[in-house]
């Protein structure tokens, strides 16, 4: 572990505060603006005498994001339904909130190695008119504007290390330290974390965001739910020729280059723009699963080919989402706290949607908050009033609709359909109230029982050629993502086992992450323990943060910490 000892005469300061929200995604961006929203109104409601007792005054709402900038790490699909956003802020329009193209057809798609069939019909879930094509970066962007503009605090590059107890009620957050070695030695440009005392923590850090994962640990906040399942995506931005592509197109497809895996491809057309994506359930038992090597094999289809001629690849991410949907969803509120967005598991896999639902849930702990700042009172028995707004919105009704969408495609695409055909019409039932999932890692098979002989070598395990235009190995994928961490600051992805890897990982599995991880960050090198033996080598100044590693290394062997504050992806088109 990182040595966090403090040089000699430095402390950490201390910072009061009455709102903390860790993560500057879309939910704890909205949940921050319409927090101060919801205070201004009150206040309003006094001074004008409209309403009765005090003013709030001014309160600190404070975030804390890691990325160097708010958007940096910001990636998604994106096709947003507006109808969150339109509650938070009903003229978003007439603000300049930075949409793509509005969607104006939808089709679907099946893909075999050199055809292409249409569905004559687009299924319910896929249709999509009505909603924006939108960068979640720029979105971002635009937010934390917004938010800046109501003189809410937001702070980028802190990364947020630990939560602060007494006895279970959280009280505030530590952030990480700053300028040390690779040791974790205190460097000459060393800044101590501070620690935010806080009234109320709001947990807003994405998909398997790493304190709330503590924090769930201690809390036992999973106790009788389905375990996290995860899905890991890849996406490009294609730049085309001026006028050659019709924007507010969605098209879904399904079948090729994925055999032996579940997954979605999507291509969207923005303004000159494709974005072309792929997300794979990591519940998969192909111990080689490479989603970037999968993107690359769709972009040699013929009917995929077609739609991208002319155009150059200019930005790549890739991230990861939880797909376990309702019953995957821990304890939403404690004693001090509430956790929002995508660490609360709120995203509707079937539609591959979750910005409204993660925009709808920050405005419902926003509005606990202030019933909790009103009453003094952030006791469970006062934040539990954010669960029932959960309950008794849309978060719900479309969540529980498809609560077992994710157990029953995993059964195969061809084998699922029946099933998914029946939940359509019964509003998800299925054939048991409660379908389970296993655990992302459990279900790897060795690379001789689920490939054979030929493994690696095998056709379908090969990546096109690389041309540098349309066409990408993962290192030049990954400079496409602007990521950076300082090359002597401590190593955020902890290796627990190294002998696993040598002995047992490699020769039976073929290092699962050396293939799952879209960055480059893990490979195989010779080992100076034995002949013909590898030692996993990390190279962690590649890491876009998606956490594929933390969920889906069939021994649990890796851990993924977060790394200094600013590293990390720079995105910007995403």
């Amino acid at each position: 572990m990182i040595n966090e000892k403090l040089p000699p005469g430095v402390q950490r300061e201390v910072m009061d505060v009455d709102v903390v929200i860790v993560g500057g995604g879309v939910a704890g961006l909205a949940c921050a603006y319409h927090l101060q929203a919801q205070v201004q109104k009150y206040n309003d409601g006094i001074v004008s005498g409209k309403m009765k007792g005090s003013p709030l005054g001014e309160l600190m709402i404070t975030v804390l994001e890691k990325g160097a900038e708010i958007g940096a790490h910001s990636l998604s699909g994106a096709v947003m339904n507006p109808v969150a956003l339109a509650e938070l802020i009903p003229d978003f329009k007439d603000r300049g909130c930075p949409l793509d193209a509005e969607v104006k057809k939808d089709a679907v798609y099946y893909l075999g190695e050199d055809f292409s069939f249409k569905l004559p019909v687009v299924p319910p879930p896929f249709h999509n008119e009505g909603n924006y094509i939108v960068s979640l970066s720029k979105l971002n962007r635009w937010l934390a504007t917004q938010c800046e503009a109501k003189g809410i605090n937001i702070f980028p590059g802190f990364s947020v290390v630990e939560a602060l107890y007494e006895q279970d009620k959280i009280v505030g957050v530590r952030t990480g330290d700053k300028g040390r070695d690779k040791n974790g030695d205190p460097k000459a440009n060393f800044e101590p974390g501070l620690i935010l005392k806080a009234k109320l923590v709001i947990f807003a850090e994405g998909s398997r965001g790493s304190l709330f994962r503590q924090v769930s640990q201690k809390l036992n906040l999973r106790a009788g739910k389905n375990p996290e399942v995860f899905e890991e995506g890849v996406k490009e931005i294609i730049q085309m020729p001026p006028g050659t592509v019709e924007p507010g197109v969605v098209i879904h497809t399904m079948g090729y280059p994925l055999k032996k895996s579940i997954g979605d491809f999507y291509l969207l057309v923005a303004r000159d723009q494709i974005i072309l994506g792929l997300v794979a359930y990591l519940d998969s038992k192909d111990p080689l699963l490479d989603p970037h090597r999968e993107l690359q094999k769709l972009k040699t289809h013929p009917m995929i080919r077609e739609k991208l001629k002319g155009g150059k690849v200019i930005a790549y991410g890739g991230k990861t989402l939880p797909a376990g949907g309702w019953f995957s969803i821990p304890k939403l509120y404690g004693d001090g706290w509430m956790v929002i967005g995508d660490s609360a598991s709120l995203v509707d896999v079937q539609k591959l949607k979750g910005i409204h639902l993660s925009i709808k849930s920050g405005m419902a702990a926003a509005e606990t908050a202030i019933d909790c700042l009103l009453a003094d009172d952030f006791s469970a028995a006062k934040t539990q009033g954010y669960e029932t707004r959960v309950h008794n919105s849309y978060i719900k009704r479309e969540l529980f609709k498809v609560r077992n969408f994710h157990q029953t495609l995993g059964m195969g695409i061809f084998t699922s359909l029946p099933l998914l055909a029946l939940q359509e019409l019964t509003g998800g039932l299925g054939p048991v109230a409660g379908m389970k999932v296993h655990e992302d890692a459990k279900v790897t098979e060795k690379v001789l029982d689920f490939w054979g002989a030929e493994g690696l070598k095998n056709p379908e395990n090969q990546l096109p050629k690389p041309d540098g235009t349309l066409f990408f190995d993962k290192l030049s994928s990954v400079y496409l993502t602007g990521t950076q961490h300082d090359e002597n600051s401590p190593n955020h992805l902890l290796l627990l086992n190294p002998d696993i890897c040598r002995n047992v990982c490699e020769p039976q599995y073929k290092s699962p992450c050396n293939h799952f991880c879209p960055a480059s960050v893990y490979e195989m090198k010779p080992s100076s323990k034995g002949q013909g033996q590898f030692d996993l080598q990390i190279n962690y100044t590649n890491c876009i943060h998606c956490k594929t590693c933390d969920i889906k290394c069939p021994f649990g062997n890796i851990e993924w910490t977060v790394p200094e504050g600013g590293g990390g992806p720079q995105y910007r088109e995403t």
